[in-house]
């Protein structure tokens, strides 16, 4: 019987460095950026279920919660989290890795069912 996929919502948070770029420069960023998000989603072991972009509602650093984007994903097994995390550090804008402009934190644990045969009076 193989174990049931970890839950796992990766937080993406843009910090300072990017926020320093010249509106010029940032092309690159955004295009490494989809890069990563396309071998996210590619990988074995890992099923993307959703998205969800903040960007409209938090401007400026994620220094943490709120995070600028976030991606929720069935996940095999914690070494594939591991590996999905690396993504931004192999990753490259030129001559330096995306987590020059990104961090990323993945919170990990079951899902959570919501069952049908349990009756609570609200």
């Amino acid at each position: 019987m193989a174990a049931a996929p970890l839950r796992t919502l990766f937080c993406v948070g843009n910090n300072q460095n990017f926020f320093d770029l010249p509106k010029a420069e940032i092309g690159p960023v955004w295009e490494a950026t989809v890069r990563f998000l396309s071998a996210l989603k590619k990988m074995d072991g890992v099923d993307i279920i959703g998205t969800f972009d903040d960007d409209a509602h938090m401007v400026g650093p994620s220094d943490g919660w709120p995070w600028t984007f976030y991606v929720l994903a069935d996940v095999r097994d914690q070494p594939t989290v591991a590996a999905a995390c690396n993504l931004l550090r192999t990753t490259m804008v030129g001559e330096f890795a995306l987590w020059k402009y990104f961090k990323i934190e993945a919170r990990m644990g079951r899902e959570l069912t919501i069952r049908d045969d349990v009756d609570v009076d609200v």
